[in-house]
């Protein structure tokens, strides 16, 4: 087994923010694409939650560890990477912060408004996943894609300021969480505003290959779900 091991699904934005990590990173790992893999004995066993990213590394307390900002941030604190997750506490907070907003208030409302497009289930409870009438279930994706605007605006004003990245001068875990999350709109044709369009351009260039090459998985599934052959 290589120093780390992450079982991943391509078109998913979850596991593109570790998959671009571990290559900007330099990190040694291998990816193993558990696509219709998942729920086996087998998986379940190192991974209960059936959740991908998985990271498997013999350094972490029970063999294994899934959530993307979670395995970013064990990945940065054991190998020193301080130019992706800053020790000073205040500048840290910032990124925590980024990513916390994002996992609870951004992805919800993004998830509500792309998955159906992409054809991924919703979660149980969500209007998405009921009984409720087409309607009612087109409504809801609309009431979410018109959701999105308000925590991107608190990016653009308080996690970015006058700041290229949130982590400064160059992109932070939190960044590469927040840039690969919105690869997802293409599916819808969000209206991008300008600066978010710039500020995912200035994060590939900076990341270079790192970024573009997983990110491809994503965008070709897109690609396919928009434009699908036959």
């Amino acid at each position: 087994m290589s120093t780390n091991t992450l079982s991943i699904l391509k078109p998913s934005v979850n596991n593109l923010t570790a998959r671009i990590f571990v290559r900007a990173a330099g990190l040694e790992f291998e990816e193993v694409d558990v696509w219709g893999k998942k729920g086996t004995p087998e998986f379940l066993a190192k991974d209960p939650a059936d959740l991908t990213p998985l990271l498997e590394e013999e350094g972490l307390a029970q063999g294994s560890l899934w959530e993307s900002c979670a395995i970013m941030q064990y990945l940065c604190n054991k190998h020193g990477l301080d130019q992706f997750y800053p020790t000073d506490p205040a500048q840290r907070a910032m990124v925590d912060s980024a990513m916390f907003y994002l996992i609870g208030t951004l992805y919800p409302v993004l998830a509500r408004a792309t998955y159906p497009v992409l054809g991924f289930p919703q979660y149980a409870g969500e209007v998405g996943s009921s009984d409720a009438d087409n309607a009612a279930k087109a409504q809801a994706q609309k009431d979410a894609t018109a959701a999105i605007a308000q925590p991107l605006e608190a990016y653009r004003t308080f996690f970015l300021g006058d700041k290229k990245f949130i982590g400064g001068d160059s992109p932070s875990i939190a960044d590469i969480r927040l840039a690969a999350t919105l690869e997802f709109l293409q599916a819808i044709d969000y209206d991008f505003p300008q600066w978010t369009k710039d500020y995912m351009s200035a994060i590939e260039a900076s990341l270079g290959e790192a970024y573009s090459e997983p990110a491809a998985d994503v965008r070709g599934y897109v690609a396919s779900i928009k434009s699908p052959v036959g």
